[in-house]
């Protein structure tokens, strides 16, 4: 028997697995782009993350927040801005800018406040870069914490290995050229 001129359809549900496939390869593929532009601009602009484990500056930002900061000069801050200033032997506070008492070209001294906080910081801040926050995300510490952990980068790991494989691994439909030319698959 040869083969007739009409085309064989896979079955329903490997055409529904197949398109699951596509959507998620579709999917990381987005996502992949996505992270691959926020790095480019996250070095440009000077952008990081950082998350926030004290309630000083809620209700604004809760414990638990990431928020987005950008380094810039501290001589550009101006009151009521919530920035980050690292400190020698501690570590960086975030608080809200309630005065700016001098500025001398990239330097300037501030002083702030946690908005959770009923006294000022007890001593004024002195420094020549500080980090602004841009946007918070409540909650999303404990996310970013828990994909860090090693049983979760390997289960992701596996995933997309498992993906890529399948996405790449060669396939054989019936009624190809390739199968008809081998005589081990039966013929239609």
């Amino acid at each position: 028997m040869g083969l007739t001129s009409g085309t064989l359809r896979p079955p329903p549900e490997r055409r529904v697995l197949s398109r699951i496939g596509d959507v998620l390869l579709t999917a990381l593929a987005v996502a992949g782009g996505l992270c691959i532009l926020l790095v480019i601009l996250a070095v440009t602009l000077n952008i990081t993350l950082i998350m926030f484990s004290t309630g000083s500056m809620a209700p604004t930002i809760p414990a638990g927040s990431v928020a987005v900061v950008r380094e810039m000069p501290a001589s550009q801050i101006e009151v009521g801005d919530v920035v980050t200033v690292d400190r020698a032997g501690a570590l960086p506070v975030t608080h809200r800018v309630t005065d700016v008492l001098t500025r001398d070209g990239d330097r300037a001294t501030f002083t702030m406040q946690g908005d959770a906080n009923d006294d000022p910081d007890p001593a004024p801040y002195t420094a020549e870069t500080v980090r602004v926050v841009l946007t918070s995300v409540p909650h999303l510490a404990s996310v970013i914490v828990w994909s860090g952990h090693p049983v979760v980068l390997g289960c992701l790991t596996v995933t997309a290995t498992a993906l890529v494989t399948w996405a790449f691994w060669p396939r054989r439909t019936r009624g190809s050229p390739e199968s008809a030319a081998d005589p081990d698959l039966p013929q239609v």
